[in-house]
């Protein structure tokens, strides 16, 4: 069953893309294959009766139909249901059931008319428009995902929030303090001096030290190309990554890719990491943008079989899950907010097991190439 789905989401976001060719054309071909070998559990174990659905039918002439028309390019087949409601159920119950199709056609011209009328007296500063220009409450924290009709930004890209937190200390060692955790400072230096420096650390006392004010952010936003999802219309998305100890009630600390190795192709040249701190300081007049990570490692070489995704495991020091593995990394290296599902494995869950508390109780996540098209278009590499 896990096979099939996993089949079916493949096919799906295959043939969402922009550009098919040759090599995407097979690729579809075989989830298409691998789909309907495995749907047959469905009706083993009594699931269904059959599957002559037409819908379900109709992913087996789309490698056929690319051909003879091209990429769909994210096109669904309930696209029309929309304009359907508003051009024919609509002007139907307006009618008198009678030789409907005229006075239909009557209607739906005396609406066009209207509304083309009403577009020419907003444009005249006559009319307030229907849909009047809002702030962007984006910017105001509410939403995690947002469509962003610009091409200024390049994809990928990660900035910290528009404001720093004030209930924070300025200074690093005062900071470790504040947040509990002692390793901070040395942690920071570290990367200081791998930004700085190539030569190697032969000690801590070696490192530089920083004395400018230290700034917390309880989240950035990342920025990065995502075609055929909720986008602007260049294509654009922007999500919001949170590290705070206080979001609805409970804290939060979102999971990211961060890129480690760019000739190594999608997650093989990424590991996944927990965000537990956003913040950024100043050396040399230069402000450096960073986060304070808990790394995740790849269990395996390769994708698990039945799901076709990674499996990642939280790394500590030692064989001591009691102290995490950490480090400060450079905003830039971040790619984008990662969704992690826990390995549930064979023992129930407790019902009254909170959300919250997910990725500190459970020892094994898949990272989901399901999330969006740009995950999936990412990690299927």
């Amino acid at each position: 069953m896990m096979r099939c789905l996993s089949s079916f989401l493949d096919f799906c976001y295959l043939v969402r893309r922009a550009n098919i060719d040759e090599s995407s054309l097979q690729q579809i071909q075989e989830r298409v294959n691998s789909f309907h070998h495995y749907l047959q559990v469905f009706i083993t174990v009594d699931v269904r009766e059959d599957f002559n659905l037409p819908r379900l039918h109709s992913i087996v002439h789309y490698p056929l139909l690319i051909k003879e028309f091209g990429a769909p390019n994210g096109l669904c087949s309930t696209i029309t249901e929309s304009r359907h409601i508003t051009a024919v159920k609509r002007p139907w119950r307006r009618s008198n059931r009678w030789n409907a199709l005229s006075q239909m056609l009557l209607t739906n011209q005396r609406i066009d008319k209207l509304l083309a009328l009403r577009a020419d007296l907003v444009t005249r500063g006559l009319v307030i428009p229907l849909h009047s220009t809002v702030p962007d409450r984006f910017e105001a924290e509410t939403d995690d995902v947002d469509a962003l009709d610009s091409d200024e930004v390049l994809p990928s890209d990660v900035f910290l929030a528009r404001t720093h937190e004030r209930s924070y200390p300025r200074y690093l060692d005062v900071l470790a303090d504040h947040i509990e955790e002692p390793t901070l400072p040395t942690l920071t230096r570290r990367f200081l001096h791998s930004q700085i420096s190539q030569d190697p650390v032969r000690s801590d006392n070696d490192l530089p030290s920083i004395d400018s004010r230290i700034y917390v952010y309880h989240s950035a936003i990342a920025t990065f190309y995502a075609p055929s999802d909720l986008s602007g219309t260049r294509g654009m998305l922007r999500e919001r990554i949170r590290s705070t100890p206080s979001w609805r009630g409970d804290a939060r600390r979102d999971c990211v890719l961060v890129v480690t190795d760019e000739s190594k192709p999608g997650f093989r040249g990424m590991s996944a990491a927990r965000v537990l701190l956003l913040f950024s300081f100043k050396y040399d007049n230069i402000n450096y943008p960073c986060a304070l990570v808990h790394w995740y490692n790849a269990f395996g070489r390769r994708p698990e079989p039945n799901t076709g995704t990674w499996i990642v495991r939280p790394a500590f020091r030692g064989s001591r899950p009691t102290s995490p593995l950490l480090a400060v990394i450079h905003l830039d290296t971040i790619l984008r907010a990662a969704h992690l599902i826990p390995v549930y494995g064979r023992t129930s869950i407790p019902p009254k097991l909170h959300f919250s508390l997910s990725l500190d109780l459970f020892t094994a996540f898949y990272v989901s190439k399901y999330a969006d098209h740009h995950t999936n278009e990412i990690l299927s590499s």
